[in-house]
């Protein structure tokens, strides 16, 4: 309106948007989150327990993921850039036992000690990983790299059949 500009104009009724009450989408996909977490504890087993065995599948690398999220957060109850951390090398240790390894499945494991974490992957290959040199342009090899910045060690401990590739970080305890 010309020559009001600054003045408050009035609303026209039934333009709005109403807000509806109850679970938004966050809640939603958290409940689902929470679904798919706790069917796949139940079906290979908690890795703060036991050794769990996954399938060598691309997708794989997702279910460990939620698995490490869960214990880090909902069990162990540390913060999220602890899990943020956890995951994403989680993630890198389980793409390359799924990419290199050429075995049909692999083994998470997750300990908790005074003052630290240790997160393992073990698959039956005794090809060692690794570190090698990033460029800025690379679109691959940067998983090592990660694994190298974010933990505070790791390593690989070979074993008759097999190695287990791990890492650690260090937590505050409570």
């Amino acid at each position: 309106m010309a020559g009001l500009e600054g003045m408050e104009q009035p609303r026209q009724r039934g333009t709005g948007v109403v807000a509806r009450w109850g679970p938004g989408a966050e809640d939603e996909q958290a409940a689902e989150t929470y679904r798919v977490t706790t069917r796949a504890l139940a079906e290979y087993g908690n890795p703060a327990e036991e050794d769990v065995r996954l399938p060598s599948l691309p997708q794989s690398a997702a279910l460990a993921r939620r698995l490490t999220q869960w214990v880090v957060l909902r069990e162990w109850s540390l913060g999220p850039q602890i899990a943020e951390h956890a995951v994403l090398l989680v993630s890198e240790l389980v793409g390359n036992a799924v990419r290199h390894t050429g075995a049909r499945a692999f083994t998470l494991r997750m300990h908790r000690r005074r003052g630290r974490i240790r997160i393992e992957v073990r698959d039956p290959s005794r090809g060692l990983p690794c570190l090698m040199p990033v460029h800025e342009l690379d679109t691959s090899g940067r998983g090592l790299m990660l694994v190298d910045k974010l933990s505070d060690r790791w390593g690989v401990d070979l074993a008759p059949r097999g190695k287990t590739v791990w890492f650690e970080m260090r937590v505050l305890d409570r």
